[in-house]
């Protein structure tokens, strides 16, 4: 949808995502092993939600968001990682989810089909979730 200049646009779709990563990435320039967790509307997007979770038992694991502005998948840029504490994967115990931090008031804006990636620093399986609304 065409956007009217100096008038009000409110995120009009909420959508959610997510990948399963399995194996590592240890290239911060020339990024593998990464997946599409986000991908933004023709009029951009507002993330509100980036969090991760362990599927198994995990040592101190960095977890790698990148993002690609012209929705290539040629010019991903490393801009934000967090650090997944270690767990033991047990039937008694919850399992910790890592945020990354974004909310309503804290949003992740991102351009017109922009995509957002995913990847790990270590071979585990981890879980990554997204929600947001496109404009």
């Amino acid at each position: 949808m065409p956007v009217t200049p100096n008038s009000i646009v409110t995120p009009q779709g909420p959508r959610s995502g997510g990948a399963l990563c399995t194996t590592a990435n240890t290239n911060y320039s020339a990024p593998t092993n990464i997946l599409v967790i986000a991908t933004a509307g023709a009029n951009g997007a507002r993330l509100t939600r980036a969090s991760a979770i362990p599927l198994e038992t995990v040592a101190d694991t960095q977890l790698q968001l990148f993002r690609d502005g012209d929705g290539s998948g040629t010019t991903k840029r490393f801009f934000r990682s967090s650090r997944m504490a270690a767990y033991t994967m047990a039937q008694t115990t919850e399992a910790p989810a890592t945020d990354f931090g974004y909310s309503d008031d804290n949003p992740l804006i991102l351009a017109a089909g922009e995509k957002l990636y995913a990847a790990i620093g270590a071979t585990k399986q981890i879980a990554f979730t997204t929600e947001w609304a496109d404009y």
